[in-house]
């Protein structure tokens, strides 16, 4: 796939225990087409996926899926159909299969949601992963100097959703120590040591990287380094 100025991903986590052969024999016929109608518009949308590829490590694909959007053109909503194409890969990690998707969070959980009834005939057994407030806020507090931005949330002071703190040395600031007391750390933007990316990370597992990476080298990225961090 090609390389973006900036990426979005979301990690998920299958419920049924599965293997690399099953969900590759699933995927392989997994195509779909409709027929969409409005007014005098016709399209013949699809959803398939493709150029899935498995190794002892990783099962990899793309899945492609057509949807229709309206663009205003001389007072009418006109219907425009767009192909979206999201790289993914299933993995194992100890006990836990994962998913990950290469695509904005509301699209990852359409997709997600797809290839739960694609696999399991229902939707359901592919959920979102969770990393917990105690383990992102240990993850700073390891490498405190590449943390960037906080954002705190589950705030108990009275009209306060949420607060943040940006710039270096976080973790020597009093205020940290006071949003800390007072919520919990919800994202992060840091940059990792070992690849280099400059990284944003919230606790349901939304990863954004903001440097120009290949989707293969983002979903690398999040096995080496999510991973880990998923409760």
């Amino acid at each position: 796939m090609c390389e973006r100025l900036v990426s979005a991903g979301k990690v998920f986590k299958l419920k049924e225990k599965t293997d690399f052969q099953s969900l590759a024999a699933k995927l392989k016929n997994l195509r779909k087409e409709e027929q969409y109608n409005e007014d005098n518009y016709n399209f013949s949308l699809q959803t398939e996926v493709r150029d899935l590829s498995l190794d002892d490590r990783v099962l990899r694909g793309v899945f492609s899926w057509d949807i229709i959007t309206h663009i205003f053109h001389r007072g009418k909503n006109i219907p425009v159909p767009k192909t979206i194409e999201a790289s993914f890969s299933f993995a194992r990690k100890e006990e836990i299969m994962f998913l990950t998707i290469v695509e904005k969070k509301s699209l990852a959980n359409n997709i997600a949601n797809q290839l739960s009834e694609a696999l399991f005939i229902t939707t359901g057994n592919i959920v979102e992963s969770k990393i917990s407030p105690e383990v992102l806020r240990s993850f700073h507090e390891s490498n405190p100097e590449d943390t960037k931005v906080i954002f705190f949330d589950d705030i108990d002071i009275p009209n306060i959703n949420k607060l943040s703190l940006y710039g270096s040395a976080l973790l020597n600031t009093s205020l940290y120590n006071d949003y800390c007391d007072h919520g919990q750390i919800w994202y992060l933007v840091f940059k990792s040591k070992k690849h280099g990316n400059i990284v944003g990370l919230t606790r349901d597992t939304v990863v954004t990287i903001f440097n120009q990476i290949e989707d293969s080298d983002f979903i690398d990225y999040v096995m080496d380094e999510i991973f880990p961090l998923v409760k």
